[in-house]
């Protein structure tokens, strides 16, 4: 699976891995689980083994054959640095992505110890964004290991939001993304959680960028906030404004 994307902050998918394991609260109601069960009973063939984590060399080569520069979310339907994915195959990725250099990477994991423990083998260029996925105070300290990593923007998805997060230390960080749960089972994101991170990041300079309210039906409750939307990309871009730059920062 893989192409235009359908998610707010970013313009495709690529999937050189799929499938994952649970391994925070964020993980409870998975969509992309939801989504690699679907797949599979419709006989595509990168999800014959469902939600069980799986390479696919046959995918690496793909950004290269998008000529025009887009914003690409790295295994959306995976996490890059789960266990099962060796260090061979993460370089592999990284090699593509420092080759297809017109595009920007997002790449985005729950473990964030395991990218620090790999930090030194890899090929961190300007355009690829790393970030790390914290839904409720428990796991805030995985910015820091994300802040030790050499990557050149650094970003950080709280989606989605369980809880309160009043004491972000933003020190080194690019960018941040605030969402609510979405699907059948989704939980609730209180309004006072998403001002509380929204003014965090205002009184530290960082760009913040409202993803959605969520709930079973997300496109009723939207993604306006306190009258307007907020669309801040790393580097003063703006998804509205500016969809295809390509943004290298020291």
């Amino acid at each position: 699976m893989a192409g235009n994307s359908h998610i707010e902050w970013t313009d495709a998918t690529w999937n050189p891995v799929t499938g994952c394991s649970k391994i925070s609260p964020g993980c409870k109601n998975c969509y992309a689980e939801r989504m690699a069960k679907r797949l599979k009973a419709m006989g595509q063939p990168n999800y014959a083994n469902g939600f069980r984590v799986t390479l696919h060399p046959h995918m690496l080569h793909l950004p290269l054959t998008w000529r025009k520069p887009r914003r690409v979310f790295v295994n959306s339907m995976s996490d890059l640095f789960h266990d099962d994915v060796p260090l061979e195959f993460i370089q592999q990725v990284f090699a593509v992505m420092a080759e297809a250099h017109w595009h920007q990477y997002q790449l985005l994991t729950k473990r964030s110890a395991r990218a620090l423990e790999l930090d030194r083998h890899l090929d961190w260029q300007p355009n690829v964004w790393y970030g790390v996925s914290i839904e409720n105070a428990d796991y805030v300290h995985r910015i820091e290991d994300l802040r030790r990593t050499r990557a050149h923007v650094r970003f950080l998805s709280l989606e989605p939001l369980l809880g309160p997060l009043p004491n972000l230390d933003l020190d080194g960080i690019d960018w941040v993304i605030v969402g609510g749960e979405s699907g059948p089972r989704a939980r609730p994101m209180k309004p006072e959680w998403v001002r509380q991170v929204r003014d965090q990041c205002l009184e530290a300079g960082v760009p913040f960028f409202f993803k959605q309210w969520g709930g079973p039906f997300k496109s009723r409750t939207g993604r306006v906030l306190d009258g307007r939307t907020w669309d801040a990309l790393p580097g003063g871009l703006s998804m509205r404004h500016d969809p295809f730059p390509i943004l290298a920062t020291a």
